[in-house]
């Protein structure tokens, strides 16, 4: 039987179908991270420790280029994660997260997540399938946002 905890993690996208022993693997990872409007979550060029899954509010990413203003290449609604820099391995985030609206997100340190998928690498496959179907989609979706900002330039 879930308890109400563990059905919060369950109701997410990323985590729906998970077994409770499962969740139990994953559940000391959370930490419950509140942001004020435009306050910002993380910056383009900081050390990427963390990605997020986003419960309440609303989260733009914003790109800057070296040559003009920041531009906004994705809205980040409720269950989507974000800040996945992190997951990829790269050393520092390659865009910025603002919070618009008052919002909560669970943010998961990467090296917690690496030590988890070392002591449970079954529950660690399926975790990490999941979030590299939602990296390849928001790749996706952020090709076509930058393909839109570049004709609107021409």
């Amino acid at each position: 039987m879930w308890t109400m905890f563990d059905e919060r993690y369950a109701q997410l996208p990323v985590f729906r179908g998970l077994s409770k022993e499962q969740i139990d693997h994953i559940e000391p990872l959370f930490q419950l991270c509140r942001f004020s409007k435009n306050t910002p979550v993380f910056q383009q060029g900081q050390p990427a420790q963390y990605f997020y899954i986003l419960l309440k509010g609303d989260v733009e990413i914003r790109y800057k280029p070296y040559d003009g203003p920041p531009l906004t290449v994705a809205h980040i609604e409720p269950g989507s994660v974000f800040g996945w820099s992190s997951v990829l391995g790269r050393d520092t985030y390659s865009s910025a997260a603002v919070s618009t609206a008052r919002s909560e997100a669970y943010c998961i340190c990467f090296e917690d997540l690496r030590q988890m998928y070392r002591l449970h690498p079954g529950t660690g496959d399926i975790l990490l399938e999941r979030l590299a179907g939602v990296i390849a989609e928001r790749i996706r979706s952020t090709h076509a946002k930058v393909l839109s900002l570049i004709k609107e330039g021409l």
